[in-house]
Order: C-alpha cells, then sequence, then structure tokens
C-alpha cells in the first residue's frame, strides 16, 4: 500500500535555491535537512547523509550519470531510486521533488504510530 505523501515548498522559484559549484545545496524541510541536486537541468532530492558513514552527501559531487558520489568512501547512488551503484548494499533516502508555478515542493512520506 502507498504511503501518503505530504508536499512542503521549499522555495518560491528553483533560482533561489543556493547551489554550490557541485550542483548540490541543503535544505530544512519540517526539521529535516535534505540534498538537492540538479543535473542536466532535473531536479532531485535525496538524503542528507550517506547511509554508510554518514558523509554529508552536499559535499561530494554528481558523477557524469547524475548519480550522488560521498564524499567519505566515493560510494555512488541513483538519485531517483536511491540504489547504490557501486555494489555495495546501501540504499540513500530519496524523495519526490517537484517544481509548480507556485515554487518547489518535496514530498515527505506520512509517518505516524500505524505507518
Amino acid at each position: 500500500m502507498a504511503r501518503e505523501i505530504v508536499w512542503h515548498k521549499v522555495v518560491e522559484d528553483r533560482r533561489m535555491l543556493a547551489f554550490k559549484d557541485n550542483n548540490m545545496c541543503v535544505v530544512s524541510v519540517n526539521g529535516k535537512n535534505i540534498t538537492v541536486a540538479v543535473h542536466k537541468s532535473v531536479l532531485v532530492a535525496f538524503a542528507y547523509k550517506c547511509p554508510h558513514a554518514s558523509g554529508i552527501m552536499s559535499e561530494g559531487y554528481l558523477n557524469s550519470l547524475g548519480e550522488a558520489v560521498c564524499p567519505l568512501h566515493r560510494y555512488s547512488f541513483n538519485t531517483v531510486n536511491g540504489r547504490n551503484t557501486t555494489g555495495e548494499g546501501y540504499y540513500l533516502k530519496t524523495y519526490k521533488i517537484e517544481e509548480r508555478e507556485d515554487g518547489v515542493y518535496i514530498g515527505i512520506e506520512k509517518t505516524g504510530i500505524f505507518g
């Protein structure tokens, strides 16, 4: 069963995102830090920390395939489904992200006592 997604407005326009030279930035959504990246004009959102050793993902880089590469051990992850592409078996939490007429939104699965 699909979980309900709660959408949170991050900025009025993508140009307001403070991307660094590596095309990544960090936004705070509902008290949670999330990495936002842009590759070939497509926005993606994923976990702030690497699931392996908690490297700060926004301090890494995007490779030529648009995969997020952790700055600590160079593990890379598909930014759409979170799958580890270098074979270590980890998964990076990913988030839905949408550009709408009134801004950029990140979707977070609603959680609660009953899931």
